[in-house]
């Protein structure tokens, strides 16, 4: 049945704090860092071995001394920052200083990082303590949360449903309020659908606005790091520390995070929306998926924002074709250092093996007219936006699928032919580079959540934080609408 729109009486009063509000309490010191560590882990567990979303738990212990030292600095004058005495999990994909991270691979189980990835260090020097890491799929591969290293993770308003991926972990850490906030990276979805599922805010942003460093600093990937969160101020408040320049990335935003700490109250009256639906029958939908949305729309209307049916003009099957090879190339490249290792290859996922080879065969030149063809398609969108201020579509093209499923492999009669067409459409948005929000949408036919995605044009990122959190005062989703878990 439909979550509950009453809060229960048994959830403590620190975990169903907001994280805006939370942080509040620590900075005025009407909180202590030990009271909402001792909340937090205590509520972590009993509820998180029913779910799996938190992996790598570390000890109590220890995760209580950094909360004495957390209050220990408040107590000296020093606050490290909006994250202070913050418990936080870390994606599974993203590498932490001495905490094991094996992005949910038996080649990596026993992997443990001598320092952190820029995005994990921002939060760090923000005052977050690590407690531990978020479920996700092998290699991140698949919007299903699931690997061989620490199992599934349950959806967290259906336990036999998949929690999407591959920050299907932290989606459900936030909405069974594990976490006050959480990290998450996008691809191909990875942060707007598994928000989606679990009646959360996932925000994908422009490349460079949360700044990405590694191996290769001058091709970067199609896939960003970015906030989820239970509501849009808290997603702007991570947001604001994760953003902002760093001379590691060359290519990221210049300024800091700092201007995602802005006001979000706005008027959004007279904003004109393009609805693109199913892409004028291009991305097939599961029953009731498209009407849950298009229910939301009516919320966007009664602010006084103008809905048309409207969609770029170019063709779409090219763009999805392009993302494939431009994902086998980037993906597959990655990979290959294992997939050249027979001892190796033979613990890789099936998934993974056809990103790498499906990269051998492609050429220089392959990549090259692909990333035309991006190009191409980017601009169709910004064309669009000369005429509306947002876009608006569903963050899935189907509900929640049974978690024991590997992928949908059909979707109303048409066959998937591959491990991510089911997320083609949602692919399309990460071809066009603009950032896109997943609001919450409602609940479908079976009661099972879905979302909205808010999208910009590209660096228009307060636009996106501004209409949702317009749309998020009208809704109140995710604060009337309880996981059964957490009402029952």
């Amino acid at each position: 049945m439909l979550a509950s729109t009453q809060a229960s009486a048994a959830l403590p009063e620190i975990v169903a704090m907001d994280g805006r509000a939370l942080s509040a309490a620590i900075a005025g010191k009407k909180l202590s860092c030990v009271e909402v560590m001792t909340a937090y882990l205590d509520h972590i567990a009993a509820y998180n071995p029913k779910v799996n979303a938190i992996v790598a738990l570390q000890e109590r212990d220890a995760l209580m001394a950094q909360a004495r030292e957390r209050d220990a600095q408040l107590a000296r004058g020093q606050n490290m920052g909006p994250l202070h005495g913050f418990p936080h999990a870390v994606k599974d994909l993203l590498a932490v200083k001495g905490i094991r991270s094996t992005s949910g691979s038996p080649i990596l189980k026993d992997f443990v990082p001598s320092q952190d990835v820029l995005v994990v260090e921002r939060m760090r020097a923000a005052g977050a303590i690590f407690i531990g890491k978020t479920n996700v799929p092998e290699f991140g591969l698949g919007s299903h949360t699931i690997n061989p290293v620490y199992g599934p993770t349950h959806n967290s308003y259906d336990l036999s449903k998949s929690a999407g991926g591959s920050s299907g972990g932290a989606a459900v850490s936030l909405a069974l309020r594990m976490l006050p906030v959480a990290d998450g990276t996008d691809y191909g979805g990875s942060l707007r659908n598994p928000a989606g599922w679990n009646n959360v805010f996932g925000f994908r942003t422009s490349f460079g606005v949360v700044p990405a460093a590694g191996e290769d600093i001058w091709l970067p990937s199609q896939s960003v790091a970015g906030p989820m969160a239970r509501t849009v101020n808290d997603l702007a408040m991570l947001l604001s520390v994760q953003a902002g320049y760093d001379q590691r990335a060359p290519l990221s935003d210049t300024g800091s995070g700092q201007r995602f700490r802005s006001p979000l109250e706005s008027s959004v009256k007279g904003k004109r929306i393009a609805w693109l639906g199913d892409l004028k029958g291009f991305a097939p939908y599961e029953a009731g998926v498209l009407d849950t949305c298009r229910a939301a729309l009516k919320t966007f209307e009664s602010l006084g924002c103008v809905v048309e049916e409207a969609v770029p003009e170019h063709p779409f099957e090219p763009v999805w074709q392009a993302f494939i090879k431009i994902r086998q190339w980037q993906s597959g490249g990655g990979f290959r250092v294992y997939y050249n290792d027979p001892a190796k290859r033979a613990l890789l996922k099936p998934e993974a093996i056809w990103e790498v080879e499906g990269g051998q065969k492609l050429s220089a030149f392959d990549i090259l007219n692909a990333s035309a063809v991006r190009t191409s398609w980017s601009n169709a969108v910004q064309r669009l936006f000369a005429k509306y201020d947002y876009l608006l579509m569903p963050t899935a093209q189907v509900f929640p699928f049974d978690i024991k499923e590997t992928w949908p492999h059909q979707i109303a009669g048409q066959a998937m032919q591959t491990y991510h067409e089911w997320m083609k459409a949602i692919c399309l948005v990460t071809m066009s580079g603009c950032p896109a929000l997943a609001v919450p949408a409602g609940f479908g036919p079976q009661r099972l959540p879905m979302g909205l995605q808010v999208i910009a044009p590209i660096h228009h990122e307060m636009d996106c934080l501004k209409l949702a959190h317009a749309y998020e005062m009208a809704t109140h989703w995710t604060s009337r609408h309880l996981p059964p878990l957490l009402t029952a």
